[in-house]
């Protein structure tokens, strides 16, 4: 388990540093967070999908042989510039945003946004409408077909439910880095930088300063934590 320390990985070429401490019991999150991931698509191979297969086994995801329409929180998309033909291979999940349309649409409060922002659906009140599904310009959320089994503890689900990527809470109200971001820095390149873009003495806020990055789709301005560069 990673905590506040900071975790200088056995290559010694990939410093990570823990989110933050553990969010203390029955405090609830606040603003003064605002949790993030810095992508770097120059670090990410096409080949490479550690991320998502820790995605996966963090979630209890199992496949039913339908890949446009099982539930994937992060998926691989390859991406061409057409005046020069250079590719980029681009992890896409749910994008936190700051004003997120899933919740602007959703009629029972099922999709809402903590105050950390991130963004979540309590299956408990959701009814499958998936207004959201199609409010998302990122195509970052699923629809639950089945019964579910072996699910984990963390992270409820349910047949007739609308789900997506959770920016792995569960770990980050622990202190943790989110499955993917701790599997691509150990199994990886360590092209996902997770961390608080509120604060200015983070690893993630300071590369987001002096680094040239930007968000998918920025011209909607939905602000999504999620930024991404060399694309």
């Amino acid at each position: 388990m990673i905590n506040r320390r900071h975790l200088l990985l056995a290559s010694g070429a990939i410093l990570i540093a823990a989110p933050a401490a553990a969010r203390e019991a029955g405090k609830p999150a606040t603003a003064a967070q605002r949790w993030g991931l810095l992508i770097d698509t120059g670090k990410c191979g096409a080949e490479c999908t550690i991320c998502v297969e820790a995605c996966k086994a963090e979630m209890g995801l199992a496949g039913h042989d339908r890949p446009r329409t099982d539930a994937q929180y992060i998926r691989k998309v390859n991406v061409k510039d057409p005046a020069t033909g250079a590719g980029h291979s681009v992890p896409v999940m749910c994008q936190h945003c700051a004003k997120p349309a899933c919740v602007d649409v959703c009629p029972t409060g099922a999709s809402m946004k903590r105050a950390d922002g991130i963004v979540l659906v309590d299956r408990h009140i959701c009814i499958g409408c998936r207004y959201c599904m199609m409010a998302c310009p990122y195509k970052a959320r699923s629809f639950a077909h089945e019964e579910q089994t072996g699910q984990q503890p963390h992270l409820p689900r349910g047949k007739g439910t609308v789900e997506g990527c959770t920016l792995c809470v569960h770990r980050i109200d622990e202190g943790r880095l989110p499955a993917c971001a701790e599997a691509c820095a150990a199994k990886a390149k360590g092209a996902m930088l997770f961390g608080d873009l509120n604060d200015p003495k983070s690893e993630i806020a300071q590369r987001v300063a002096r680094e040239a990055t930007t968000r998918i789709r920025a011209d909607l301005g939905l602000e999504p934590a999620m930024r991404y560069q060399g694309i």
